[in-house]
């Protein structure tokens, strides 16, 4: 489980330099403005068919990766065996690396509590991140006939975290079963307590000193957990949309090379759906551990 953990730190040291690496690549393909107008895929999500149509290509994507997962886990565990093979092997194996995983970072307790919400969370963006890569996604669709060939301008498929109303949502989503299990563990009480409230132990004017500071502090950290949501959603956006641009400006960079240019990058796009996914997980088990997590002393006066 070590190796397991060590591995997967550098994974996330390598997500910074991954995106700036895409980042680089669009802007060497010649992919400003003018030329992501031409080639790039657009920010927002389109509905299928016409723009009114309340199903955008988008959601489509989520509901077939949805679909795959709740069928795939429920044919490995239609029939459990004591000595698990194939599927079921495979989906045991990813369930108690992520228990292990997140209980020797938030404890024992809390990932009892928890880990229902974040191993799903992990699971879905890992898939969701993968199937964007594969090929006919963007690429199938409604289109012109060009001088060039046939144009998609209206793609059947997009990338479900290349649309930022997914990864909102999944952000507020998180935001709301983090109140919840604050609340849970510290009570309202505590829970303001935990965030105006002086740490340490003083007396005299040094402890009122301290009230008024860190009751201060607390609004600056009020504006920090609101920011948390917005943070979350732009911050997988941002990487899985630059990366299908990346792809984009790759395929349309030289003439007749279109199917070969973006093949190195399909492996690191693929590195960067995993880091991401994981990056996802850890901060949200972060910030849970944090509003949960009791000094010794207020503990036990808990209890």
């Amino acid at each position: 489980m070590s190796l397991m953990k060590s591995i997967l730190l550098v994974l996330a040291l390598l997500a910074s330099p991954l995106s700036l690496l895409a980042a680089g690549q669009l802007e060497q393909a010649g992919a400003g403005p003018a030329a992501m107008a031409e080639h790039g895929i657009p920010q927002k999500a389109e509905g299928l068919a016409h723009d009114e149509f309340f199903i955008t290509n988008s959601m489509l994507v989520t509901w077939i990766v949805a679909l795959a997962l709740i069928l795939f886990a429920r044919m490995a565990t239609r029939r459990m065996q004591e000595v698990p093979t194939g599927a079921q092997n495979f989906w045991e194996w990813l369930v108690e690396s992520l228990y292990d995983f997140l209980e020797g970072i938030i404890g024992q307790d809390l990932v009892k509590q928890t880990f229902w919400f974040f191993a799903t969370i992990f699971i879905f963006i890992l898939f969701t991140n993968w199937f964007g890569l594969i090929p006919g996604v963007g690429t199938i669709g409604w289109g012109v006939q060009g001088e060039h060939g046939f144009t998609v301008t209206r793609p059947l498929l997009r990338g479900g975290n290349a649309d930022l109303n997914m990864t909102a949502a999944m952000a507020m989503l998180f935001f709301f079963f983090w109140i919840i299990w604050a609340l849970q563990a510290n009570g309202v009480k505590g829970f303001f307590l935990h965030l105006f409230g002086p740490k340490g132990e003083s007396s005299g004017a040094l402890k009122l000193l301290l009230v008024v500071i860190f009751f201060l502090v607390g609004f600056l950290e009020v504006f920090s957990i609101l920011f948390r949501p917005v943070s979350l959603s732009f911050r997988l956006f941002g990487n899985i949309f630059a990366g299908e641009n990346m792809l984009e400006a790759m395929s349309n960079l030289v003439p007749g090379l279109g199917w070969l240019l973006p093949v190195p990058f399909y492996f690191m796009e693929l590195l960067v759906g995993l880091v991401q996914a994981l990056v996802f997980m850890l901060l949200t088990a972060v910030f849970t551990m944090l509003i949960c997590m009791h000094e010794e002393g207020q503990e036990k006066a808990h209890h």
